[in-house]
């Protein structure tokens, strides 16, 4: 599409699903797609070499799997 290249698409999806995720009433929605957005620039930022963008986003995924599973497992109890 025009002369946007495939990796900067996926930086723009990143940045929707965040600006989605804020908008969700339910904590577990919010993390999910807070999540999606999280692997997309973590994806974006290993493949431009931009390592403050990748780590921050790995580290935010975790803190999303983290939180999603307490909600599960007291869910479950």
């Amino acid at each position: 599409m025009g002369n946007i290249e495939m990796i900067e698409w996926l930086g723009y999806l990143g940045s929707v699903f965040v600006a989605m995720s804020l908008m969700m009433t339910s904590i577990i929605k919010l993390r999910i797609i807070n999540m999606m957005g999280a692997i997309c620039f973590a994806v974006y930022g290993f493949t431009i070499h931009a390592m403050p963008v990748a780590v921050i986003n790995s580290v935010l995924i975790l803190i999303n799997l983290y939180y999603l599973g307490r909600i599960f497992l007291a869910r479950t109890s």
